[in-house]
């Protein structure tokens, strides 16, 4: 194991040394050796990911905890530091494999995609970045360790997503998704200090250790009122939850995940699949023990969860830019990888089934969430459109494609034997296990509506008769670079869910050094039944409106003829435009003003009294310093006259 672990190095120093090798040197002067560099680290990466990944489970040291390096790095008090180090167990090696696999893919696919682009070398030195920042967030040891690469993702998320600058919706994009991932941060960091003062420790395993019981007889002063340290811990987990809230785009602080495909679709592949949405379901699922003993908390995440969940699957049925279908897609996903974590509690009890099966779909999602993100690049690489409307008739154009999209599909729809079935149906059968009922009815109804909207993705998009010129004219043709990562992606959409299932089940359990009290419960054998009973009409209903012959696809794509209830929908509910509301008129209308006026009145017009005052006095004493003799001596018998008149005053 020890071997093993000392080349785990490499997985983050090669994304680091794309970064500044093609960010200062390659990226200028040669985009193909950018490119090549990128994937030469990038697989090295994956590789050292994989070589760690074997050695771990075959060593018979799994599930064991164990930290590969670990130094000091800020010291508040005695015995009271902040490391940072490198964490290797289950769920961390999980992610560094998904990580660089898909950062190896992503790179190979942006060949294809940005040839031509004029800052290409730019785009794969923050491609890098944000590898690295991700594999330093799933290795943390520590809250603390977490949070500075937390803010690292933030900060290359944002510099991916605004990449196209002269575009200015892409810009207001990556300021949109900056601007609400550190609002949810600030809560974040709040939870951290709040925590890691009551807990002294920002240790993931001395968090996921500590009993309320301990801290039940002690008080803390919060400023505005004296809680026990039981309570205080417990408003420090729903705070931490805040951060994975916004940065896993959880209801209401979702809009900024569907606005970030402005961003170069290779870009919207990463952070969809594997990286940075994923993030909060990660810090969930490292902290779950924690988060199990603090109240309710689970209860919160559980239903901010499924609501999203299903909120996003009706708005995807409605949709015709193909990556807006695919991000709500991901925000339904990522509310069942949520509410999943949130179910593994009855009473005092703590069940598993949640968290193997929410770590599980994180890790079967990664690859068909990637490569329908990467088809759907390549479909509007060819088409020249991300709408629906100019799609059709690409089956016979791009076959490679339409079988590796029909292979995604089906897995994320949780057909069997494709990856999505496993873990997805684990994920539902949770909820029946914790007997939140209303939530498991939510589950399996949100399932038939993701079959419902992927399949109407895939028959609007590849079948029928073509429905743009440059499809008709034969224009449309597979780019290889392109094709080659969808081609791979589609090997793990299909079997890694039937050849992983058994490694989750066995090694991906809270287990005893991690939750105190569990519960074991009876399988639900009926649900997988009816669970894919409900994919299969769906299916149906998805050919009967968009692919039989029957079909009236100029109808189906009619968004103007529709109900009321249908256009709210297609326009998302009016959340973007609630949410420009809020921020043009409240915020900035309201307090951007008043702060401005803070500003120029009152900040401002201090320094520039100060400036004055100083100014004047200057200007007086070069008038004193005149060098007349006469002047010098009326001013001596001035001062000498007011001192003492003074010097004889009764104060």
């Amino acid at each position: 194991m020890t071997n093993d672990v000392s080349i785990s190095y490499l997985i983050f120093l090669m994304p680091l040394l794309t970064f500044v090798v093609n960010g200062l040197f390659l990226g200028k002067r040669s985009a193909k050796g950018a490119a090549t560099f990128a994937i030469l680290c990038n697989g090295v990466a994956f590789a050292a990911a994989l070589f760690l990944a074997v050695g771990y489970f075959t060593s018979g040291f799994a599930p064991q905890k164990a930290v590969a390096f670990e130094m000091p790095f800020l010291k508040f008090a005695e015995g009271f530091v902040a490391n940072i180090g490198l964490l290797v167990d289950p769920l961390s090696i999980m992610m560094l494999v998904v990580v660089t696999f898909i950062a190896f893919m992503v790179n190979i696919y942006s060949v294809g995609y940005m040839r031509g682009d004029r800052a290409e070398g730019r785009f794969f030195a923050l491609l890098s970045l944000f590898s690295f920042s991700m594999l330093g967030l799933v290795a943390a040891t520590n809250l603390f360790q977490m949070f500075i690469f937390w803010e690292l993702v933030g900060v290359s998320s944002y510099l991916l997503i605004g990449f196209w600058y002269h575009k200015p919706s892409a810009v207001s994009a990556s300021k949109q998704a900056f601007i609400l991932t550190r609002f949810a941060d600030s809560f974040f960091l709040l939870g951290i200090v709040l925590v890691s003062y009551v807990a002294q420790s920002f240790d993931f395993f001395n968090l996921n250790g500590l009993t309320l019981g301990a801290f039940a007889d002690q008080t803390i002063n919060l400023g505005v009122m004296e809680v026990s340290k039981a309570t205080a811990l417990t408003i420090g987990a729903v705070l931490i939850f805040t951060g994975g809230w916004g940065k896993s785009a959880m209801f209401p602080m979702h809009i900024w995940l569907p606005n970030a495909m402005e961003g170069p679709t290779p870009v919207s592949s990463i952070i969809h699949s594997a990286t940075m949405v994923v993030a909060g379901v990660y810090l969930v699922a490292r902290l779950f023990p924690f988060f199990a003993i603090c109240g309710n908390t689970l209860t919160l995440i559980m239903w901010v969860g499924a609501f999203t969940m299903v909120f996003a699957a009706v708005i995807a049925c409605t949709q015709k830019d193909i990556k807006r279908i695919l991000a709500y897609s991901t925000l339904s996903q990522l509310g069942y990888m949520m509410f999943a974590l949130g179910t593994c509690k009855i009473g005092d009890a703590v069940f598993t089934t949640g968290w193997t099966a929410s770590t599980f779909h994180i890790f079967t999602h990664a690859f068909f969430k990637c490569s329908l993100f990467l088809i759907a690049g390549s479909l509007i690489h060819q088409v020249h459109t991300n709408d629906l409307d100019a799609m059709g008739g690409l089956r016979k154009k791009m076959p490679i494609t339409y079988v590796c999209a029909l292979i995604s599909v089906l897995a994320i729809s949780g057909i069997p034997p494709f990856s999505g079935f496993f873990s997805k149906d684990e994920i539902i059968l949770s909820a029946f296990q914790g007997h939140h009922y209303a939530v498991f009815g939510l589950a399996v109804l949100t399932s038939g509506l993701t079959t419902f909207y992927m399949f109407r993705l895939f028959f609007l998009a590849f079948h029928g008769k073509p429905r743009s010129e440059s499809v008709a004219a034969g224009h449309v043709h597979e780019d290889f670079a392109m094709t080659l990562p969808i081609a791979i992606l589609a090997v793990p959409a299909l079997l890694s869910g039937l050849l992983a299932g058994g490694l989750f089940e066995h090694y991906f359990v809270p287990g005893k050094l991690m939750v105190p009290q569990l519960l074991q419960l009876q399988e639900a054998h009926w649900i997988p039944y009816v669970a894919v009973g409900v994919a299969v009409v769906s299916l149906l209903i998805a050919w009967v409106l968009y692919a039989s012959p029957k079909a009236n696809i100029n109808r189906a794509l009619d968004d103007v003829n529709r109900s009321s209830i249908y256009k709210t929908i297609y326009h998302k509910f009016y959340f973007d435009e609630m949410y420009y509301c809020v921020v043009r008129q409240f915020v900035i209308g309201g307090i951007a003003k008043v702060a401005r006026f803070i500003q120029d009145y009152i900040v401002e017009g201090i320094v520039a009294f100060v400036v004055w005052f100083f100014h004047a006095l200057g200007r007086l004493v070069r008038t004193a310093q005149s060098g007349h003799l006469t002047f010098y001596l009326g001013t001596l018998i001035v001062g000498v006259i007011l001192w003492r008149f003074i010097g004889h005053l009764p104060f």
